[in-house]
């Protein structure tokens, strides 16, 4: 049975974007939910009388096709049946969703001459590593592209997902606040990844998590980073999730892991730059001071973070996940610039 499409918060702002010449840029981390929102896009789309093409990257025939530029992959979608000089005359779009666009050679110059030469393309990709991202998309792309980051499940969503009617209100029954109350104990607990929102069982939960620790996080991060000892840096990762929510020590770090002071920095930008973890700065009105001073620490994802640190789910809400389960709520209200912490 396949998984139900629902609509993610972000959708109302990607929506404004649908007519526009902009390219739509979807990222964020692996399996936080953006093929199911290049789906329900495609969805709304064809409803509403649209013609769409939907890509993945992930199969290598496709990146093969479009990295031999923007002629073949026009001459591609003749093939497929779409009569494009039509579209030019009667000045409609196909809209075209490519998935896991980080896979071309050179997504930048393929996207830009797309936008350039063939305007009744509507062009929605999505990309999973900020990092890769950012190394291949050039500044040929500014003013052409407009992004939205995706995050794991808010509690609003993860509300959506369970099928339970939430309205947003000043105050609540005794009932339902003793209902919230017990739904956000178990958000906090088990991390707001899709697939682990809808599954029910514990067990089946944690092994999911470590699929997508094991996949994922280290298998793409050795891959960018090209990292040689791998041991230590799984060490790291455990360290650093154990420390959610506490300020960043690079030194005990890097004595703690066997690692040099620049490796440790090294790790932490991929771990920021591909929706991992976050270094949130202390708050002053000083923007030097505030480059200065010790950040934070923060995983994205409670259940993620849990598994890294403690190797399965907790039955009870503990002080660190509570503390790094409201600095996701915060991101995904406010996004990663305007979050930061107060100390006195």
């Amino acid at each position: 049975m396949s998984t139900p499409l629902f609509k993610r918060n972000v959708i109302d702002g990607i929506s404004k974007y649908l007519h526009s010449d902009d390219i739509v840029v979807i990222h964020g981390a692996r399996q936080v939910g953006k093929t199911s929102i290049l789906m329900y896009l495609q969805e709304g789309l064809e409803s509403a009388g649209e013609q769409t093409y939907y890509i993945d990257l992930e199969d290598s025939r496709f990146v093969s096709t479009l990295d031999k530029g923007v002629d073949e992959f026009v001459a591609y979608l003749g093939e497929q049946g779409f009569d494009l000089s039509t579209f030019k005359k009667l000045g409609r779009k196909l809209f075209v969703l490519i998935d896991e666009i980080q896979y071309l050679a050179n997504p930048s110059s393929f996207l830009k001459l797309l936008a350039d030469r063939h305007r009744y393309l509507k062009i929605i990709v999505s990309g999973s590593s900020s990092f890769e991202m950012k190394s291949k998309f050039k500044d040929s792309l500014v003013g052409r592209t407009v992004n939205f980051e995706i995050y794991p499940l808010s509690f609003r969503e993860f509300l959506l997902f369970r099928n339970i009617p939430f309205v947003p209100a000043e105050r609540y029954t005794e009932k339902k606040t003793a209902e919230l109350k017990s739904l956000f104990a178990e958000f906090a607990l088990f991390g707001g990844y899709p697939k682990i929102v809808l599954t029910p069982e514990v067990s089946m939960k944690e092994r999911y998590l470590q699929q997508i620790i094991d996949t994922y996080i280290r298998k793409d991060i050795r891959d960018l980073a090209e990292i040689k000892d791998v041991n230590k840096f799984n060490r790291l990762l455990e360290v650093l999730a154990s420390q959610s929510g506490n300020l960043l020590n690079v030194s005990e770090l890097c004595t703690t892991c066997s690692l040099s002071r620049e490796t440790v920095e090294r790790y932490l930008f991929l771990l920021e730059q591909t929706y991992i973890l976050r270094l949130v700065r202390p708050y002053s009105r000083n923007l030097r001071s505030e480059l200065t001073k010790t950040p934070k620490i923060f995983f994205y994802d409670t259940g993620l973070m849990q598994m890294l640190w403690l190797k399965q789910l907790q039955k009870e809400v503990i002080g660190s996940v509570f503390e790094t389960s409201i600095f996701a709520e915060l991101i995904k209200a406010h996004g990663t610039d305007n979050v930061f912490y107060w100390r006195t």
